[in-house]
């Protein structure tokens, strides 16, 4: 009992809400309320951590200090809130069983990389986790990927069905041990195993063998579906063309980029040119995909990112992705294990199927995947981390809005890059990548998705906000699951969300460049200019119109974007690759108006230009033309025309002044330049017609770096405050957090 009289003493309850579960906060808070002598004590809840304390009123003022200033590495605050209690003479500070009865807003910590503490552990042979590929802490491994339900508790995990050993089950219950509560705890003998099959099912190998079979067969040139945290890898030698080839070859992946896991830092130095901000962006417990400039000669096979001076490229972040790096010494292809136009893999059985024509062997663990989470993709852009694609790592960790839902409301996204968003509160999460909606099994894992953030959270949304465009697949599941919808036009979402990512309020001045969108008129937009006022926006400025023969079929063949813009200005359109009868058709098409709609799209136009000077004639991904174009560019400041009539930007002046270049054999590289310095002139002079000074650059078009940077050097330099996405990707990945903002908008 304390000697301090009762009138000496004061008890304060601490209401904490935020990241604050599955990192050690609770342990810390023992920590330093003994470090204090302080009784009472702590405990999770649905909504985050609830603390009592009593002592001396000093104590507990150092106390509250060391709580905000010393929280661990993972935490994150964003609700803290304290008062007065009537003393209890408790007689010590206890760690109470987590309280899930309350309102559930706690927010999900994503799935963090391994921390060097374990990694040690895992490398030592005295330790009784040596070589273990499950070992993690508070300081990392699972979390949302292994969550079923809030709290974050291990009855709420997957690893609900592992029993504890008892060394396991006392370092769980210790408060001093950097485990304590760790929910996946785990060891080679209470734990999860790795097993090795074969395509028919037939178990090669378990436990150690099965991950140094694995790494004997990826010697040999074959190619491996391995099940990671958030889904299935399909990894493969990086230096070997042959399988590098054969890859492309089964997952029909013609030209489209490989992601590359090399075993540490210093290899990826040898091969890629990385500034401070990249590398810290590497080491990150978040453990990106870095798109990142490599150094010629490449040691890497050629076909891993054809036409592309960048390579995207991660460290391993689980123990499993380290023990097989460290005993292979080289660099892996580690892309998504999905067939094309499907989802990620999660489970074992799903794999074996799915993935049996594209992988020689399947390395599985027996841990189940609840939520399906891909790897993130970042960017150094304007000298700031730019999530390209959010995933693990990032989602669904909450980015915090100002205005409050007080009901919840869901956003299922567009159709491209989908991903779903739930608000509630003042918090917004918005969940991995998901992808394109093509195939039943990719709109089955957005349902999916959206399920999960309802359960989660147990919460029916009073309101679903979704894209304008009627016929995308997330539309029609809104309207058919759902009563109270909200339709959001494609573009101000963009905005939106771009103004969320920067915390900037309206009213603003966005421009939003993307391949396309449903516009309000009919159209197909893509090359805006939008004002954001208070409650709404308007459109005031966009591209000239051109017709888009095919439609849809214009995005994989940039050729009809070119014979589009060709067939405004009154060109010939001798210069593409059409034969006598194609050009015959595309011209009907155009004239009777069938599956030609107009568009105003940047996207396109970055399309047809590419195809124009010879760069690209097909998107065997989407931007891949764009992605040329970027690439290719060399340094040249000239501009070329361009006119602006009325709220229209008229493109044609710049296009003429291509085709002169191209008669006059100027190369590729150089029209390339003029392009995109034509593109931030244009962007500039709409600027200079409007009176707001912040500029929100967003969409799409905006992931291309020579466009984004230069456009905001010209800003900067006109007296503008430009802004640009970090958090939230600039392209579709961002629409459903637009989308949230719409809704609570009206």
């Amino acid at each position: 009992m304390s000697n301090l009289q009762p009138k000496n003493r004061v008890r304060r309850k601490y209401i904490i809400k935020g990241a604050v579960q599955g990192i050690g906060f609770r342990p810390f808070v023992y920590r330093i309320a003994a470090k204090h002598n302080l009784h009472g004590w702590v405990q999770n809840n649905a909504s985050g951590v609830i603390i009592e304390v009593e002592g001396s009123a000093k104590n507990i003022e150092t106390f509250e200090e060391d709580l905000q200033k010393q929280k661990p590495c993972h935490a994150v605050i964003d609700h803290f809130e304290s008062f007065s209690l009537q003393l209890q003479n408790d007689t010590a500070f206890k760690i109470m069983q987590s309280n899930d009865t309350d309102n559930i807003s706690a927010s999900i910590l994503p799935d963090l990389a391994l921390c060097a503490t374990c990694q040690r552990e895992m490398n030592d042979p005295e330790d009784r986790r040596y070589r273990y590929p499950f070992i993690n802490c508070t300081n990392c491994g699972p979390r949302y990927t292994i969550m079923s339900a809030l709290p974050y508790d291990r009855t709420n995990t997957s690893m609900a069905g592992f029993k504890m050993c008892t060394p396991c089950r006392t370092e769980y219950e210790d408060p001093l041990d950097r485990r304590f509560h760790a929910q996946p705890i785990a060891c080679s003998k209470c734990g999860p195993h790795l097993e090795l099959w074969s395509k028919k099912c037939d178990v090669v190998a378990t436990h150690d063998k099965a991950l140094m079979q694995a790494v004997d067969a990826l010697r040999k040139g074959k190619i491996i579906a391995l099940k990671g945290l958030g889904g299935f890898h399909l990894v493969a030698d990086a230096g070997n063309e042959d399988t590098v080839q054969l890859l492309r070859t089964r997952k029909h992946r013609k030209t489209k980029p490989f992601a590359l896991m090399y075993p540490t830092l210093k290899d990826i130095q040898t091969d890629c040119f990385i500034s401070a901000e990249e590398e810290d962006l590497l080491c990150s417990a978040a453990a990106p995909i870095v798109l990142l400039r490599y150094r010629a000669p490449i040691h890497i096979a050629p076909s891993i990112a054809p036409g592309n001076p960048y390579f995207g490229v991660m460290l391993p972040y689980t123990p499993m992705h380290i023990l097989l790096l460290q005993a292979l010494k080289r660099p892996v292809i580690a892309t998504s294990g999905n067939r094309a136009n499907e989802p990620i893999c999660i489970d074992n059985q799903e794999a074996l199927e799915r993935l049996c024509g594209i992988a020689d062997l399947i390395l599985v663990h027996n841990r189940p995947i609840v939520n399906r989470c891909d790897d993130s993709i970042a960017r150094i852009m304007g000298g700031r981390k730019m999530i390209l694609r959010r995933g693990r790592g990032y989602a669904p960790f909450p980015i915090m809005m100002k205005e409050e839902a007080k009901k919840a409301i869901l956003a299922v996204g567009g159709h491209l890059k989908n991903t779903v968003a739930f608000a509630k509160g003042n918090r917004l999460m918005l969940s991995p990548h998901i992808g394109d909606l093509d195939t039943p099994e990719a709109c089955a894992a957005h349902e999916e998705a959206s399920e999960a953030m309802i359960s989660l959270y147990q919460k029916t949304p009073a309101l679903v906000a979704h894209d304008a465009h009627p016929d995308y697949r997330s539309t029609q599941m809104a309207s058919q699951r759902f009563k109270n919808t909200c339709p959001v036009q494609h573009h101000y979402a963009h905005a939106l969300s771009c103004m969320l990512d920067n915390k900037i309020e309206a009213p603003c001045f966005s421009v939003v460049w993307d391949g396309s969108g449903y516009g309000t008129n009919g159209t197909i937009w893509g090359g805006e200019f939008l004002t954001i006022t208070k409650d709404n926006y308007e459109r005031t400025a966009h591209f000239l119109p051109f017709p888009l023969p095919g439609g849809e079929a214009a995005i994989h063949d940039p050729r009809r974007a070119a014979f589009g813009m060709l067939y405004a200005m009154h060109q010939a359109p001798h210069r593409l690759r059409f034969s006598s009868e194609e050009q015959q058709l595309l011209r009907q098409s155009i004239e009777q108006n069938i599956n030609t709609p107009l568009t105003s799209s940047a996207g396109r136009l970055f399309d047809g230009v590419s195809t124009l000077i010879g760069l690209c004639h097909e998107n065997s991904f989407e931007g891949e033309a764009a992605m040329a174009l970027e690439f290719s560019a060399t340094k040249d400041k000239d501009i070329y025309g361009f006119a602006m009539n009325g709220h229209i930007l008229d493109w044609r002046p710049m296009i003429r002044n291509i085709l002169g270049d191209i008669d006059d054999q100027i190369p590729a590289g150089i029209i390339a330049a003029r392009f995109h310095n034509t593109l931030t002139a244009m962007i500039l002079a709409v600027a200079q017609r409007q009176k707001q000074k912040h500029i929100l650059l967003t969409g799409g078009c905006f992931q291309n770096k020579l466009l984004l940077e230069t456009a905001i050097e010209k800003l900067q330099a006109a007296g503008f405050t430009p802004f640009w996405h970090h958090r939230i990707p600039p392209g579709d990945g961002g629409l459903a957090a637009g989308q949230i903002l719409e809704a609570l908008r009206r």
